[in-house]
């Protein structure tokens, strides 16, 4: 199912991610979504666009990477 907006992601999103990764998060999973029809694949193209623009860091928190 597609999410409508950021308070329906997953909580291992909404809890570890900026606002904006967030953001990245929700617009590529419903896109994947829509073109693939499958969750998990939804699921693993949004994580991808997340680290495309952001990283994790050694304490567990996301930053967006310096070169993006």
């Amino acid at each position: 199912m597609p999410y409508d907006k950021l308070s329906d992601l997953p909580d291992r999103v909404k809890d570890h991610l900026p606002h904006h990764a967030q953001d990245i998060y929700k617009e590529a999973f419903n896109s994947a979504l829509e073109e693939y029809n499958s969750e998990e694949t939804a699921h693993k193209v949004a994580w991808s666009a997340v680290k495309h623009r952001y990283e994790k860091q050694d304490d567990g928190d996301w930053a967006k990477k310096k070169d993006t």
